[in-house]
């Protein structure tokens, strides 16, 4: 599912509080249908906008740190977590620093440290934002052939419209201000995804509508 709206309409600001970072000023937050209070933080696995990777850190220690924090040997979880570095391309970089990293291969390891936290739902804050137009497409590729793999609910922010049908199910549009209701479109395109579909009419007509509806929502 990606979120859309415009800047300041309280996207992160749900992410957060959805993470358990911030308290809901209302409402209530279920996880998989039972409300949590306060207790969600740690139970769902959060990627902010930045990759916050640790410059002291090697890749694989890196990778390793949501288990570290959870009280688990290192010397038990090193061989898995090696095999998905190779998965995640990053195969012959895991004693690699992060400052000897590109900019795709950074969110990479920022993605997998965040897979590895174990949530069943994940967060994902534009993790491609700041990234070039062809090194956000390999992205894409990249994450269309492991999607399947990854068996989580994800949930995705993005401002990019084309990026939002390509990879999500639903497209829920936030209201300006948070004022008005959430707006949902379903993206009824087959699965598995590739990246010409963006080029077929079916494609083309849903990024009309989501423009349209994105567009109706500012001016109500």
């Amino acid at each position: 599912m990606s979120v859309i709206g415009a800047s300041g309409c309280g996207k992160s600001t749900l992410f957060k509080v959805i993470a358990g970072l911030l308290p809901q000023s209302q409402g209530e937050v279920a996880l998989q249908g039972c409300g949590h209070g306060g207790n969600r933080l740690g139970q769902i696995a959060y990627m902010p906008q930045q990759d916050l990777l640790l410059p002291w850190r090697t890749v694989l220690d890196n990778c390793l740190l949501p288990l570290e924090i959870k009280g688990r040997t290192k010397k038990n979880k090193v061989a898995p977590v090696w095999d998905m570095l190779e998965r995640f391309g990053l195969g012959g970089y895991e004693l690699a620093y992060p400052h000897e990293l590109s900019g795709g291969m950074r969110q990479r390891a920022a993605f997998l440290r965040t897979l590895m936290t174990g949530g069943e739902l994940m967060l994902l804050d534009e993790p491609f934002g700041a990234l070039d137009a062809m090194t956000k497409r390999d992205m894409h590729r990249w994450l269309l052939e492991l999607w399947g793999e990854l068996r989580r609910t994800v949930m995705f922010i993005t401002h990019d419209l084309e990026e939002a049908i390509l990879l999500s199910d639903r497209v829920l549009l936030m209201p300006p201000g948070s004022h008005g209701p959430l707006r949902e479109l379903n993206v009824e395109l087959p699965r598995p995804r590739r990246l010409d579909m963006n080029y077929g009419h079916g494609f083309v007509a849903l990024r009309a509508e989501l423009e349209r509806r994105l567009y109706e929502s500012r001016t109500i």
